[in-house]
């Protein structure tokens, strides 16, 4: 067992657990401050999880998406990274316990790991679902569905084959758009052998509308949109069950068969974090003050998806609060090391975004008019691609995003990895 703070060991010391939009906004707004941090995480790299969609529909290399966490010490050299997973916690004796026998103590303690796929205890969901929430899930469910498409060209050309994406929020209704432009605009070359009138997209929303953080005008295009594409709306429906072929929805238990269900429907605090010794709110949320102060825990901060606050900071669980939670934490760790005090965190909502497809987005910004289509669909790349970490990430993006949208109609060409059951078939 190795006991560590890194750095000098002579600065007050802060640990982040997570390196995702608060954890790397919280260690940025520490690059002046006269403190060592070591950064957490279990993967090596960031993902930007907006466009993992963009990954698992063949449009983007998960390498656009990622970034690699050491790299900010190119920038910022009193920082230090670990990867690893948290394992126990001590806040009497100030240690972070790792998964790899590492034991990390802390002056300062910044939660921003994150959350993880809810299920809703939904029978069949957790074990024959696929979630869309990391990079390996991104993977994941693009080798999967050209899999399907394979097996279905190779063995099945005559029968229906079908995607069902559980949940009609932003990654929901942005996946199932991105689907059916593949299916209208792809399939007919890729794919000669399949009829695209036998290849279904089918969203499933348990409200009566998509994007229900959005206003009346922005839902009802989004239904509209999702609708000229071609996907099926099932909305108003719950999902009953989920099969390894399909899924049951509704009242009268009506059985969708699909070749592979894509799980989109909410998040939630990993069941790890309840053995963490921290206050804990709705879904499991730890609790916060107006300073991002754990409650109770003067030198222990949570931000981003895995905080929750009383009243106006029960914020939702988006990139802008992650990020503006970080930074405000690191400048309280910062004004606390002198003696100082910041004014508490005031969340400034900047807006939401949604894209459907090709030339087709909602936008509602504060200070702008609400847009739809075209408009917001460029402001939709803007902040997408403005927002990535990374010059090369930024560059690739719009080179991969580029070549889809301004040759459409020409070019056919998809990002894709191994179809293990179609090469298994194809040799029999």
């Amino acid at each position: 067992m190795s006991t560590t703070t890194h750095g000098t060991g002579q600065r007050p010391h802060v640990v982040v657990i997570g390196g995702g939009f608060g954890g790397l906004a919280a260690v940025h707004a520490l690059r002046h401050a006269d403190v060592d941090i070591t950064l957490v995480d279990q993967h090596p790299y960031n993902t930007f999880q907006p466009l993992l969609y963009q990954v698992a529909t063949a449009t983007l290399n998960p390498g656009d998406v990622t970034w690699f966490l050491r790299s900010v010490r190119s920038r910022q050299r009193n920082v230090w990274f670990v990867q690893g997973a948290v394992k126990s916690m001590d806040h009497h004796t100030r240690m972070v316990s790792l998964d790899n026998d590492t034991d990390l103590t802390y002056d300062y303690l910044v939660l921003a790991n994150g959350v993880t796929a809810n299920f809703f205890g939904i029978q069949g969901a957790a074990e024959n679902a696929m979630p869309l929430y990391t990079r390996t899930h991104a993977l994941k469910l693009r080798d999967t569905i050209f899999a399907s498409l394979e097996d279905a060209a190779l063995n099945h050309p005559g029968q229906d084959v079908r995607v069902v994406i559980v949940g009609g929020g932003a990654t929901g209704v942005e996946t199932a758009g991105a689907l059916a432009e593949m299916r209208n605009k792809d399939l007919p070359v890729l794919y000669p052998e399949l009829d695209p009138k036998h290849v279904h997209v089918t969203l499933v929303e348990m409200a009566d509308h998509p994007l229900a953080a959005f206003s009346k005008g922005s839902q009802d295009y989004a239904r509209e949109a999702l609708g000229r594409r071609g996907v099926d709306l099932k909305l108003d429906t719950k999902v009953r069950e989920v099969r390894r072929d399909g899924v049951v929805v509704g009242d009268d238990a009506e059985f969708l068969p699909a070749g592979v269900v894509i799980w989109a429907s909410g998040i939630t605090v990993d069941d790890s974090v309840s053995q963490w010794g921290l206050p804990q709110g709705k879904g499991g949320r730890i609790k916060v003050d107006d300073q991002l102060r754990v409650e109770g825990m003067q030198r222990v901060y949570a931000v981003g998806d895995v905080a929750i606050g009383e009243g106006d900071l029960a914020l939702p669980q988006l990139a802008q609060p992650a990020l503006q939670g970080g930074k405000h934490a690191g400048k309280a760790i910062a004004a606390d090391l002198e003696g100082a005090s910041i004014k508490p965190f005031t969340y400034l909502d900047k807006g939401i975004l949604a894209t459907i497809g090709r030339s087709s987005a909602v936008a509602e910004v504060a200070h702008f008019p609400r847009l739809q289509g075209f408009p917001a669909w460029v402001i939709w790349n803007a902040v997408h691609i403005t927002t990535l970490l990374g010059n090369r990430n930024r560059a690739a993006a719009m080179v991969n995003l580029g070549a889809k949208y301004l040759a459409w109609g020409r070019s056919h060409n998809a990002i894709v990895g191994d179809t293990p059951k179609a090469i298994a078939q194809r040799v029999k």
